[in-house]
């Protein structure tokens, strides 16, 4: 049997074709009726040519669905359950797995590549389905949820280790000459998130909700800035605002205390380093593909606090989805376009043209 499916061709070049309907390989495999597929931030380095790879495969690691058929050692999910899926696979036996690192699984890849075929499609095959896979709350609007399988745990993740690495700092300097305690220094801190596309926008969201009082979002399109506004960050436009006064201006002069980049590219990385003040914390969640636009000395020299990589969404779901449900009512506005199938091409170039905040692919219809 065949199914429609977003094929990767090449650079710009994304097509809906019929390919094979998955089948069942291993004992812990489901297989997926796939209802919703979003398109992420994350595969425009693909589909612009940035991130070399073989062509061919089937878009998409951001998905909702029901469950069609499982494999007999697949324990927790079953035939009609509705899921949200990750968007790398989790064995949870690995060492990585057991020790809640599961964005390091060393048997997951990424679904949506040469090596694992995506959700893009109107059926999708989900390897440790007990791992990978979340039952769907009641509660939450089924386009938000598309937000689970990658966006919104990775930028509460960005946000999370900027301020946990904030509080580490903030409880070790506390003093009889500082009386404040480690929660009200870490309210008063200024952080800044660099990009605002919907990773972040779901970090500021996350630093919000934890009550950070200054935070200063960074972009260069009006449209991402004013929605940066509406969840109470302050926004500064790249090539018309002076930047670099504004957060010394905020901060007698130190420089933020920590900055979630999340762009993914060198220029974006550089200014999340000059920003930051000596002893802060960089947290950088961006996908990227080249060398450091820093040095080690420099590094060593303003004394930074480092953090990169990808998600662990398991570990961090439950903490991140609460986060989500709490923020519902302002993220309804965030899905600007929903598109059948068919017109996955379109959704790829608008979102490349940043004439889209996010776009999702209804496959129900």
């Amino acid at each position: 049997m065949s199914m429609k499916a977003v094929v990767f061709r090449g650079p710009f070049d994304i097509r809906v074709e019929q390919k094979p309907r998955p089948r069942i390989q291993d004992d812990t495999d489901a297989i997926i009726r796939v209802t919703l597929a979003g398109i992420c931030g994350s595969e425009l380095h693909m589909y612009r040519g940035h991130q070399q790879t073989a062509t061919g495969h089937i878009m998409g690691h951001e998905f909702v669905g029901i469950v069609e058929e499982t494999g007999k050692d697949v324990a927790l999910f079953h035939p009609g359950d509705e899921i949200v899926s990750i968007f790398s696979p989790v064995c949870l036996k690995c060492w990585f797995c057991l020790q809640g690192l599961t964005n390091r699984c060393v048997n997951g890849v990424a679904f949506g590549t040469s090596l694992l075929n995506g959700g893009q499609a109107e059926y999708v095959r989900v390897p440790f389905a007990d791992g990978t896979l979340q039952h769907v709350p009641a509660k939450l609007d089924r386009r938000l949820l598309i937000m689970m399988s990658d966006i919104f745990p990775t930028g509460y993740y960005g946000a999370q280790r900027a301020i946990e690495g904030l509080r580490t700092q903030y409880n070790s300097r506390l003093t009889s000459f500082n009386l404040k305690t480690a929660n009200e220094k870490l309210h008063e801190s200024t952080v800044v998130i660099l990009g605002c596309g919907p990773v972040g926008i779901c970090a500021i969201a996350a630093a919000r909700s934890e009550g950070i009082k200054t935070v200063f979002a960074i972009d260069s399109v009006k449209d991402r800035l004013d929605e940066a506004e509406q969840f109470g960050a302050i926004p500064l436009m790249l090539g018309e605002d002076d930047i670099n006064a504004r957060v010394l201006e905020a901060t007698d002069n130190r420089g933020a205390d920590a900055v979630v980049e999340v762009v993914g590219n060198k220029p974006a990385l550089r200014s999340a380093f000059d920003l930051l003040r000596p002893c802060g914390v960089l947290s950088s969640v961006g996908f990227h593909q080249g060398e450091l636009p820093f040095t080690g000395l420099e590094c060593y020299q303003k004394n930074i606090t480092v953090n990169f990589g990808r998600v662990p969404v398991r570990t961090v779901f439950e903490d991140a989805l609460q986060c989500l449900t709490e923020n519902q009512e302002k993220m309804q506005s965030y899905i600007t376009h929903e598109l059948p199938l068919d017109d996955a091409a379109k959704g790829y170039d608008i979102f490349e043209q940043r004439k889209a905040r996010k776009v999702i692919l209804n496959i129900s219809k």
